[in-house]
């Protein structure tokens, strides 16, 4: 529909901002293709022309209209690069003045620049010149021409770890090593690990390097673990930074998080093993989604801190392009790390496939939440922990005593072939239901901490299985444990 007078007007009332802008005037051609730059590489927006800086809407004779437009065409097909398509719409006035309304669109070839290769960008209602390297760089990975994981180290090939690597290449490329110092160098550029400069780029220096803190010592996983449920300044429980090869820091950071842990004791004995009080696929997934999905144009730690009532995994980068923790939640991704997202498929890391890693966590645990802060680059996961005294503290049969050790082993080999979580989940509620065979699935969800319909799923798989039997009609019955 036409813009009208009425709509202009009630455009002009909100002021200027990052997506609205006035000019009484244009007479500068290059001027207004520096504008023009700064919206397209931003969120897009529209100027008005023939709108004072006050927001008095006085129009213009459509002489000046004319020579406007003349102005406009140059500056979005001559004086920008790459040239921009942009729309006009001329609004009658009631004094029979006209205000040229011109719309830039988001702009798909992302940087801009003016005529002297000036990028720039909306600082509100004002616009400001792009002065960091960072800056230009996370432009560029906005458009897809770029990934930091792609950027050249400062390291050359005699800084791989030749048996890390070579053990990879045996394991998952049937290939062997070669020996020659050109045909490595080449062999590590088609694999997208060195640039064709020579060096190694930044997913190779993270993931087949002994020693990437040395080369990139940003990079880097700092945990503590807190007493109470607040930061404090110097007391600490237990403290750890993790660095080395993005395998290395993975394992390394989950067993940290799975010792400091709450233990639900599944066995008769003291000496009994138990299971930990969150299932360790949970922390699998959210420390595989902050290692190769952070944002590695911003030189920080990734950092654990665990409370009495919390755990929280914050990664550097909020999410990426138009990305929401509502669409993660459903299953929607956003590749920013292509390369190690494509190593860690191989089998680098535990990961699953793209958008599947949340929904697994979720299902695992329902009591996390997710948290993108844009203002602060930052974009963290809280995983909510049971209070202590509702953990349930069971024994079990002898032969549930027996399987402990098995779901122990399964649950540090991290492999997601071998570790199944159902099995822990089982275990737990036949434990449970030893002690009090009368529970209902909707106390038994409540005890668990998970949905009433993930109990009744185990709850047929165990009888399908002849772990259990129910005894008595539905209501006023009983489980009978049957292992």
């Amino acid at each position: 529909m036409p813009l009208t007078e009425h709509d202009l007007l009630a455009q002009v009332a909100l002021g200027e901002d990052s997506s609205r802008q006035f000019k009484a005037d244009i007479h500068n051609a290059e001027s207004l293709a520096a504008e023009m730059a700064a919206f397209a590489n931003t969120d897009g927006g529209t100027i008005f022309i023939g709108v004072t800086d006050h927001g008095d809407a006085q129009g213009l004779s459509r002489e000046a209209v004319g020579r406007i437009n003349q102005l406009i065409s140059n500056a979005a097909s001559q004086l920008v690069r790459s040239p921009l398509t942009v729309l006009t719409e001329n609004v009658l006035l009631a004094n029979g003045n006209l205000v040229i309304a011109l719309t830039v669109p988001k702009g798909l070839d992302k940087p801009y620049f003016d005529k002297n290769g000036v990028i720039w960008l909306k600082a509100g209602s004002d616009k400001r010149r792009v002065n960091s390297k960072e800056e230009l760089r996370r432009l560029f990975q906005i458009s897809s021409q770029f990934h930091a994981d792609e950027l050249p180290t400062k390291a050359g090939i005699d800084k791989l770890d030749r048996l890390r690597f070579r053990d990879f290449l045996h394991k998952h490329h049937t290939h062997e090593f070669p020996e020659a110092p050109d045909d490595l160098l080449r062999l590590l550029q088609n694999m997208n690990l060195a640039t064709d400069s020579g060096v190694l780029n930044l997913a190779g220096v993270l993931m087949f390097t002994e020693r990437p803190e040395w080369i990139v010592p940003q990079f880097v996983v700092k945990a503590i673990r807190y007493p109470g449920n607040k930061i404090h300044s110097t007391e600490y429980v237990d403290t750890e930074d993790f660095s080395g090869p993005l395998r290395t820091i993975f394992e390394n950071s989950h067993a940290f998080i799975m010792r400091n842990l709450h233990k639900v004791q599944a066995g008769q004995g003291v000496n009994a093993p138990g299971i930990a009080e969150i299932s360790p696929v949970v922390f699998e997934e959210l420390l595989v989604n902050a290692l190769i999905h952070r944002d590695y144009l911003v030189s920080a730690a990734i950092r654990i801190f665990i409370f009495d009532n919390r755990i929280e995994i914050i990664s550097p980068g909020h999410l990426p392009n138009n990305l929401t923790v509502d669409k993660i939640k459903e299953g929607n991704s956003n590749i920013r790390n292509p390369i190690l997202v494509s190593y860690a498929a191989k089998g680098l890391l535990p990961y699953h496939g793209l958008g599947s890693g949340i929904n697994r966590a979720l299902e695992n645990w329902p009591h996390i939440e997710f948290i993108d802060d844009r203002d602060g680059c930052l974009f963290t996961s809280i995983v909510h922990r049971a209070p202590l005294d509702a953990s349930p503290l069971v024994t079990v049969s002898p032969k549930m005593s027996q399987m402990a050790p098995e779901i122990e082993a399964s649950s540090s080999e991290m492999s997601p072939e071998k570790f199944d979580p159902s099995l822990e989940m089982a275990s737990v509620m036949l434990a449970i239901l030893l002690q009090q065979p009368k529970m209902t699935s909707k106390k038994l969800a409540e005890t668990l901490g998970v949905s009433k319909r993930t109990v009744l799923r185990h709850l047929e798989r165990l009888k399908e299985t002849g772990a259990i039997r129910r005894v008595g009609p539905t209501k006023g019955g009983k489980w009978e444990v049957l292992v």
